[in-house]
C-alpha cells in the first residue's frame, strides 16, 4: 500500500508538471485545446491515474504567486482497509514532519484525494500544532468538499497561510 502512495503521489504531480509543460509549450492552439479539455472528478475512488490527472489539473490552475519550482502534492488516499490506513497514518507523519520543520515563503502545499473527509482529517490533524504565523507566504491548496472548507480554514487561518479551496 506504500508504494500505491508513492505511485498515487507522483501521478499527483507527473499531472501537475506535465500540465505545466503544455502551457509553456507556446503554441496557442494547443493551450487553448488544453484549457478547453476539462477533466471531471473521477466516480472510482482507486483509480489512481484518473485522480492524480484531475488533481494536477486543479492544481495547475491555482500556482498562482507561487515561486517555488513546482509544489509538494499529497493525494490522500480513501478506503478503510488496514493497508489504506497504514499508508494515510505514514503520510500523515510525512505532513506532520513538514509542518513541524516549517515551509518558506512562495512554496506550495497541496492537500486532495476522493475522500474529502479524510483529506480534510490529515490536513487539520497535521496542522493542529502549528505555530501561529509559521506559514506566512506559503500557499496551501485544499481540493475538497464545501462541508469541510470551514473546518480546515479555521486550523490553518493561525499560521497566516494563504489559504485556497477548490471545491470537487
Amino acid at each position: 500500500m506504500r508504494k500505491l502512495t508513492l505511485i498515487a503521489t507522483a501521478l499527483a504531480l507527473t499531472g501537475c508538471l506535465a500540465l505545466s509543460a503544455c502551457n509553456n509549450s507556446g503554441d496557442g492552439q494547443q493551450q487553448a485545446a488544453q484549457q478547453t479539455q476539462q477533466l471531471t472528478k473521477p466516480s472510482d475512488p482507486n483509480d489512481t491515474k484518473a485522480w492524480g490527472a484531475y488533481l494536477g489539473q486543479i492544481v495547475q490552475a491555482n500556482m498562482q504567486g507561487m515561486s517555488a519550482p513546482q509544489p509538494y502534492a499529497y493525494m490522500v488516499p480513501a478506503g478503510d482497509d488496514d493497508a489504506t490506513k497504514d499508508a494515510r497514518d505514514r503520510q500523515l507523519s510525512n505532513v506532520q514532519d513538514t509542518v513541524d520543520r516549517g515551509v518558506l515563503p512562495g512554496n506550495m502545499l497541496v492537500f486532495g484525494g476522493p475522500d474529502s473527509g479524510k483529506t480534510a482529517d490529515l490536513l487539520t490533524t497535521a496542522f493542529k500544532d502549528a505555530k501561529a504565523g509559521s506559514f506566512k507566504g506559503v500557499i496551501v491548496l485544499f481540493i475538497g468538499d464545501k462541508a469541510d472548507e470551514q473546518r480546515v480554514d479555521d486550523v490553518l487561518k493561525p499560521t497566516n497561510a494563504t489559504i485556497r479551496f477548490v471545491q470537487m
